[in-house]
């Protein structure tokens, strides 16, 4: 990619969107199209819509959360529906105070950080494009222009609704440069942005004692006093604090209930009436979006003191738990690591999954459901299937308790564990037992664990230990099937000759002998119950598979032995049963002979062509899968 030429490309397009005219000139747009005179919330709410919505389970999952938010789809539905999209409609929810509340590293400040990068890419397109009052320093709807007896029949003929009023350097300007004459008024296009202090504000706090009001709402510009002459004059005061820059867009609050208290007061005639008082003037109109992120603890604090009434009943607070599926948290941890300038470690398959398996049975809370331990609940969670629960259970549970997510282990001190592993071992490869070796020794260091909680997170190191030896098992059982895969074909046709004469009632012939025999039960059951199909579940189970069969024959195709996943699991694991002792003898022998030899780099070859392993991590999974069998 030439550089100067992509730079050159960007100013072109940039420049593209510049747009300036009159007044009268923007009213004629609006005829044409009303979009860009919608409310901040509403334009928040169809930014994040025009990312595409999609039906999963009967929910919605936005894909503008997706490259950065993993395993909160359902809190996303609840956020965008119970608060964006309500208050896009002009629903009383908009006058609140939307509160992001939930435990460290959860991902409130990924939230808030998203949509202001949404809205500022939005507002580059002719959907989300915002037009101001130029040279206004609050970037003023131009509607405002219009006087509060004449709005009614502007809304009927454009379809717009007129809300707020000039601020005061407006105002002035309006009769000073303007002679009270609207249509001259010059307008612009904007584009929201952070860094230039378009449509975002944020406040962040900091020392009581040193941190200023006018922050938040401006200040007087002393050094022009004398030349205006008085204070309540606009050109004397500096329209510059967060909530003057926000208007249009967001506003965000760091850490918001570690603010004193007189910043917050502001909030509360913002939130219900969409103003706030600033220097010797009247109310000054905002139309932002109040989007603040605060920890649990806090948030108890807060609710507790009686003097915070009036603000607590201006809020709507959103739960941001952390995520409960091992699959999503995965994807958190290589999103972390992939920032970082580690990405040239090789991670080996399994090690970020055993992690992320410690990780959710940390946050899970006991089922009351009988038969329910933490592991079949994660793996539920997970959408995996558990042998006598069905999707009912997984809804119940998902409802036995509102704060489920709400502690355990946060991703920030897992990706510091890796990042330890990863810094540490100095290798080109770290793996699972690296990464639960770095989880373990971080415990004795964990600030704010008790030493029971350490003692139950030790188990579930434990656990995840447990899981992975048996998705390291399967991981080398489907590597040694491969190279029995004319053993394991032969299997599953006898397989299949077997079902078949079952489910027809028919007799079998002897291979050797030709004499009619029954079909070989012992066999059936032996491959089936490596996949935990029950005695009363075997008839049930042989139907479906001959239904397969029966499917396959009409349309003139052959069933395969890759054809049924279930199957294919039950016959590998037969066969690797089978094939245990020549799997023992082969990985653990530290002197192979030649077929020894040639297994095992067949075997290790297909681990890292098609399961993802590097040539350290593959010999080490093999090394340890041979003590594993040993034991």
């Amino acid at each position: 990619m030439d550089i100067f030429r992509r730079l050159a490309e960007y100013r072109a397009e940039s420049e593209k969107l510049t747009w300036s005219g009159t007044f009268r000139e923007y009213i004629d747009l609006l005829r044409r199209d009303p979009a860009p005179a919608m409310t901040a919330h509403a334009r928040v709410y169809d930014m994040i819509v025009s990312h595409g919505v999609e039906e999963v389970g009967g929910h919605k999952r936005y894909k503008f959360f997706e490259k950065e938010i993993f395993g909160l789809d359902r809190t996303m539905e609840r956020l965008v529906e119970e608060y964006f999209h309500s208050a896009a409609r002009r629903l009383d929810v908009r006058k609140r105070i939307l509160l992001l509340m939930g435990p460290v590293s959860g991902g409130k400040s990924t939230i808030v950080t998203m949509l202001k990068k949404g809205l500022e890419q939005f507002s580059r397109e002719d959907r989300g494009a915002v037009y101001a009052i130029q040279g206004c320093p609050m970037h003023e709807e131009p509607l405002h222009l219009i006087p509060s007896e004449l709005r009614s029949e502007v809304e009927r003929e454009l379809g717009v609704r007129i809300e707020g009023n000039l601020c005061p350097s407006c105002q002035m300007r309006l009769r000073t440069e303007f002679d009270g004459d609207i249509e001259r008024v010059p307008v612009e296009r904007v584009l929201i942005s952070e860094e230039n202090r378009t449509g975002i504000g944020t406040f962040s706090p900091s020392d009581p004692k040193s941190q200023d009001i006018a922050d938040l709402t401006g200040s007087i510009d002393f050094s022009t006093i004398t030349e205006y002459g008085s204070e309540s004059d606009p050109r004397a005061y500096r329209f510059d604090g967060e909530l003057n820059k926000a208007n249009r867009g967001l506003m965000e609050f760091q850490e918001m209930l570690k603010c004193d208290e007189k910043f917050l007061w502001n909030l509360l005639s913002l939130t219900q009436e969409g103003n706030f008082k600033a220097g010797r003037f009247a109310l000054i109109s905002a139309d932002e979006l109040i989007v603040a992120h605060t920890n649990e603890s806090e948030y108890k604090a807060f609710i507790s003191n009686k003097k915070n009434e009036a603000l607590q009943s201006r809020m709507i607070v959103m739960p941001i738990p952390y995520n409960l599926k091992v699959t999503d948290e995965e994807k958190i941890y290589a999103k972390l690591i992939g920032q970082s300038d580690m990405s040239h470690v090789h991670i080996a398959p399994h090690a970020l999954r055993s992690a992320a398996i410690f990780s959710i049975l940390t946050r899970l809370k006991d089922s009351k459901k009988q038969g329910m331990d933490l592991v079949k609940k994660m793996r539920l969670y997970d959408g995996e299937e558990v042998e006598g629960f069905k999707e009912a259970d997984l809804k119940e549970m998902q409802n036995e308790y509102a704060e489920e997510g709400m502690s355990g282990i946060d991703p920030r001190y897992v990706i510091n564990r890796i990042s330890s592993a990863l810094i540490k071992h100095d290798m080109p490869c770290i793996n699972a037992l690296d990464v639960l070796r770095a989880l373990k020794d971080g415990l004795d260091q964990h600030p704010s664990i008790t030493k029971e909680e350490r003692e139950k997170y030790l188990n579930f190191i434990s656990v995840a230990r447990k899981e992975y030896d048996n998705l390291a098992k399967k991981e080398v059982q489907k590597a040694f099937v491969y190279s029995f895969e004319e053993s394991a074909r032969t299997l599953f046709e006898n397989y299949l000759d077997n079902i078949e004469a079952y489910c027809n009632w028919a007799k079998m012939k002897d291979p050797l002998t030709g004499e009619e025999m029954d079909p070989d039960e012992r066999l059936m059951r032996s491959i089936e119950e490596q996949i935990g199909v029950s005695e009363n579940a075997k008839k049930a189970f042989r139907e479906e598979i001959l239904i397969r069969m029966s499917a396959y024959s009409r349309k003139g195709k052959k069933f395969e032995y890759s054809t049924h996943e279930r199957l294919r699991e039950a016959i590998e694991k037969k066969l690797f049963t089978d094939l245990k002792d020549i799997v023992k003898i082969t990985t653990s022998t530290k002197t192979p002979d030649e077929n020894q030899l040639k297994r095992i780099n067949e075997v290790s070859k297909r681990l890292i062509d098609e399961h993802g392993y590097c040539p350290v991590c593959s010999n080490e999974l093999l090394r340890y899968v041979g003590s594993l069998l040993n034991r």
